[in-house]
């Protein structure tokens, strides 16, 4: 059974392996680890055994799988395979081809060495930048043969197996440095007719012939350049969808300040504009954000608008990384979660036995150009947060599976430094939560609370206390009669202390995520 994205009983997009429903707790490798089955092995494997993970999300470029024109190398993607398997995980593959953030890094040589087949688009007339042009149809077509030989060697070899479970087309694509493209080929489609499927996207009578600007005004650089990227996404999608249709999604590079086209990846999936991307490009099953803004909860709430599923492939690295986690599963039924530059946060010792030599910071300059506050791509002190907290999802994905949509599973954040708590309305009773926490280098204060039976209740994640209120009118009184610590294991509670005394007088989770379970009797 191929995997496949399918609503579950209550309708929710879920993503299912094997027949089963599969929660991804994923981590993203930087981008060039996976370039050396070796540096794997020794470097990257063991660095994430100590992670709860079930799935390593992983480039295949296409400069390795296509060295020469028309000559294919699997050798990597075989190994990485089989390594996957060894490892007891799944994989996500990235496919990087003519784009990689905004710009044409992964192409073979023999691609970026013939700028006249494969033109590059222009920051103005005659100022060609290294990016191959989203208008240039000889480009798209060899990207889509080579993405195309990759799925079906997918089907080939893992097709029973089902080790890769969804891939990525691109990465974070879209035109950096200008708000459109000036190239020839460009500058005579900006000033041709509209084409229809834009006219009907915008309501625009089919007979009108104007072009891009007296149509779109200011937004017609970017419009242009979203309907050219669509376009070639979908010629590179359905290529490789029609050899084996595994779950494909794009990723964003998301519209920021300054919130100029061209300061961001220029034709890329951005929130507003994802409805024209759902309608030009039907292959692909999600648009997924790259979260490292500070305002989880609205970048989330954008990208679940209308039927597109949350899958966040690229999450900060710093540990509100931890708490937010578990928001995304249990407010927006997330497909699944991806810290980046994951195999950083346990490094493998060194071979004479010192400690292991911390990642290098990365450069502000990089940081800078990249739009990325250096806070959220630091991995100081995330490790034991990240872990705890995959460690405890780990051992209900099946429990949260099975609540999906079913109303019984209450998520909560907080959202800046003046959101003091929530109460959360339950049919017999209310739980006040308190927020905790809110210092720099911690998890922020975010979780889920799930119901189990009458008056019965699971609740998990970081930094908050918990009470319980009768009903607002109730005459009734309220009481909690039984707290307990515990774990999950496949799906079953494992208790551990009963909280009694002056820890029930104090029922909270601090900044380490852990789970409790607790009764509520009204008289």
């Amino acid at each position: 059974m191929i995997p496949r994205i399918a609503p579950n009983q209550y309708g929710v997009p879920t993503l299912y392996v094997n027949d089963q429903p599969f929660l991804i707790l994923g981590g993203e490798l930087h981008n060039s680890s996976s370039s050396s089955a070796g540096y794997m092995e020794k470097n990257v494997w063991p660095a994430l055994r100590p992670l709860a993970l079930n799935t390593v999300i992983a480039p295949v470029c296409w400069e390795t799988l296509e060295p020469e024109k028309g000559s294919f190398d699997f050798s990597l993607t075989d190994s990485l395979l089989f390594q996957a398997r060894q490892e007891g995980k799944k994989l996500i593959l990235l496919w990087f081809g003519i784009w990689k953030n905004g710009e044409t890094m992964y192409a073979p040589s023999w691609v970026k060495q013939d700028p006249i087949t494969y033109f590059r688009a222009c920051y103005s007339p005659d100022n060609p930048s290294d990016t191959v042009s989203p208008l240039c149809t000889a480009a798209i077509e060899a990207d889509a043969c080579a993405f195309a030989r990759l799925m079906s060697h997918l089907r080939e070899t893992d097709g029973e197996e089902n080790t890769v479970i969804m891939v990525q087309v691109e990465n974070e694509i879209g035109f950096l440095g200008a708000q459109r493209d000036y190239s020839k080929e460009a500058q005579k489609a900006y000033l041709a007719p509209v084409p229809p499927a834009m006219k009907e996207y915008a309501g625009i009578p089919a007979d009108n012939t104007d072009s891009w600007y007296p149509l779109f005004g200011e937004d017609a650089p970017e419009l242009f350049m979203t309907y050219h990227y669509c376009l070639a996404i979908q010629h590179i999608a359905s290529a490789g969808k029609a050899e084996y249709p595994l779950p494909f999604n794009v990723n964003a590079w998301l519209e920021q300040f300054p919130e100029i086209p061209g300061s961001y990846p220029c034709g890329g999936p951005i929130a507003k504009y994802m409805d024209l991307w759902k309608k030009l490009v039907p292959s692909i099953d999600m648009l997924s954000p790259d979260i490292y803004l500070s305002d989880f909860k609205g970048v989330c709430d954008a990208y679940t608008a209308g039927d597109n599923p949350l899958f966040i492939p690229e999450a900060r690295r710093d540990p509100v990384t931890a708490s937010n986690v578990f928001y995304a599963f249990g407010q927006y039924n997330a497909l699944g979660f991806s810290p980046f530059g994951i195999e950083d946060m346990f490094p493998v010792p060194s071979p004479s036995g010192s400690a292991p030599e911390e990642a290098p910071a990365p450069a502000p300059a990089v940081m800078a150009a990249l739009n990325i506050d250096l806070s959220a791509f630091s991995n100081t002190g995330t490790a034991p947060y990240l872990q705890r907290s995959y460690e405890i999802l780990s051992g209900m994905t099946g429990l949260l599976a099975e609540h999906r949509g079913s109303g019984k599973l209450h998520a909560f954040i907080r959202k800046n430094e003046h959101d003091k708590g929530i109460i959360i309305p339950l049919p017999e009773t209310d739980i006040k939560l308190t927020y905790t926490g809110n210092r720099p280098g911690l998890p922020g204060t975010a979780g889920f609370l799930l119901e189990n039976g009458p008056l019965g209740f699971y609740i998990t994640g970081c930094n908050f206390q918990i009470e319980v209120l009768p009903k607002k009118g109730s005459e009734k009184k309220v009481s909690l009669i039984r707290l307990e610590e515990g774990t999950f294991s496949e799906d079953k509670f494992h208790p551990g202390r009963i909280l009694n005394g002056d820890e029930r007088m104090q029922a909270a989770i601090g900044p380490m995520a852990s789970v409790l379970r607790f009764q509520v009797c009204l008289y």
